[in-house]
């Protein structure tokens, strides 16, 4: 087995180009090989079983191995397994769900653009939001306001959107007409404010924002329910009613990204319930159909969408995979057995629930300085005592998340932030198996890190 892991690391260093990596580390270090998963586990190519405590990529929520969603994507490719959806088409596959994704969605987000990713799905927006505003006569409302270390994905749009300073080091961006304002991170950034008047002054930048560039150049504020990839950021109470507030007050569109929050992750269908909030659109993607294929979308509330359909004249935007007809399927396969196997009423009343009291427990170790949790969504921040950060010379972060896979779990690692995402389906007992693990790696950590 060792030498088929060279052959493929060698394969891997010559010929495959990695998402976020320094590609010379990892031709040093090589690639570990995923080559088997069941449940909420995966298998290298070593044999070592390991607890995915991120879903794969925020994804996977009801686990790996799944037959109603293999079966699924099975059937359709037999059936139909692709067309597209330009050319007055359609299929089933393709109308089927975007009824059932309309029933589920929150109150008038009745209409649906298909993507491939939710990459794709914050560009969809970024037209449509333009387009809406055009055609009412308004041409020059072109800014998005976004916010920093937001991240929406890696394409060109919707890396602007994202408020990563790295990213947008590479490859002059943003791109003209957005613009970004202060996250709602209260560990990081809230000073010596309690966290309600800190969420309250983050959210009021949007107000400054707006009289800054105009409400006639305004087009939308986008934002993540929570922040993901920015370190599992939950916003103090005081925040997302004071942005509705803005928003409605000044009748600029909101859109809630709920490519990681949708489909469950809250106990909820998205997010936006979760929050009682009510955007104009839902950027989705990853866990509608866990995973298994490539399927994003756009939610559409009819206040947008009646002006796109009855104004008239093409939206000159698509993809070939629009609504790829496999992906729906195992979509609606996803929701169905959702549905069926009441997966958010085991979420909202029972695992996420005994998931926060675990987690909570966390912030006892000498390496945490704070623990967020916020349905199947959590992270802590490794710190020195309180809210001090170690060296970043030192890559506690880096470490942490390295001895965990040694341990048998994957956590992520946002600079010295740990955050995870388990599977929807993890149950009581790996919760425990999970934590167990977790406070493994934070010993391995604190004792690595005091011998340097």
């Amino acid at each position: 087995m060792k030498k088929e892991l060279n052959n493929w690391q060698t394969m891997d260093s010559n010929h495959f180009l990695h998402p976020f990596t320094d590609h010379h580390d990892l031709s040093k270090k090589g690639t570990r090989v995923i080559t088997k998963g069941d449940g909420i586990y995966i298998w290298d190519s070593e044999g070592n079983k390991i607890l995915d405590g991120m879903s794969g990529l925020w994804c996977v929520s009801l686990g790996y191995g799944n037959d109603e969603l293999i079966q699924a994507a099975y059937d359709q490719m037999k059936e139909l397994p692709y067309y597209n959806s330009f050319f007055q088409c359609a299929h089933p596959p393709a109308i089927e769900l975007s009824q059932k994704i309309s029933d589920i969605a929150p109150d008038s987000l009745n209409h649906i653009f298909f993507t491939g990713s939710g990459s794709e799905a914050n560009d969809t927006m970024v037209r449509m939001a333009r387009r809406y505003w055009q055609l009412q006569g308004k041409p020059d409302k072109q800014i998005i306001i976004s916010r920093k270390n937001a991240y929406h994905g890696s394409t060109v749009a919707a890396a602007s959107l994202g408020g990563m300073s790295g990213m947008h080091e590479q490859g002059g961006l943003p791109i003209p007409n957005i613009h970004h304002i202060a996250q709602p991170y209260w560990f990081e950034e809230g000073g010596d404010l309690d966290q309600d008047s800190f969420g309250l002054n983050v959210a009021q930048e949007l107000e400054k924002a707006i009289e800054h560039y105009g409400i006639e150049n305004i087009a939308a504020f986008i934002a993540e329910p929570i922040q993901g990839a920015g370190g599992v950021i939950v916003p103090p109470e005081t925040y997302w009613p004071e942005i509705q507030r803005i928003c409605d007050q000044h009748e600029i569109l909101l859109v809630a990204d709920e490519v990681i929050t949708g489909f469950g992750r809250m106990g909820d269908w998205f997010a936006s319930e979760t929050y009682n909030l009510k955007p104009d659109f839902i950027p989705f993607a990853k866990g509608v159909t866990s995973g298994y294929l490539p399927l994003g979308g756009l939610l559409v509330s009819d206040r947008v969408a009646d002006v796109i359909i009855s104004k008239g004249g093409e939206f000159t935007h698509g993809f070939t995979y629009s609504g790829h007809p496999a992906a729906c399927a195992v979509a609606i396969a996803t929701i169905n057995f959702i549905e069926r196997e009441t997966i958010l009423a085991t979420v909202k009343d029972q695992t996420a629930p005994y998931l926060k009291k675990q987690w909570e427990s966390l912030i006892n170790h000498d390496l945490v300085g704070e623990t967020r949790i916020k349905g199947m969504v959590a992270a802590i921040e490794l710190s020195k005592e309180g809210r001090e950060r170690y060296a970043a010379t030192i890559g506690v972060g880096s470490i942490c998340r390295d001895l965990a896979m040694d341990h048998g779990v994957v956590l992520r690692a946002v600079g010295d932030t740990m955050i995870i995402a388990p599977p929807l389906i993890i149950n009581a007992q790996q919760i425990d198996e999970l934590m167990d693990k977790i406070k493994n790696t934070l010993d391995a950590t604190l004792k690595t890190i005091q011998s340097l």
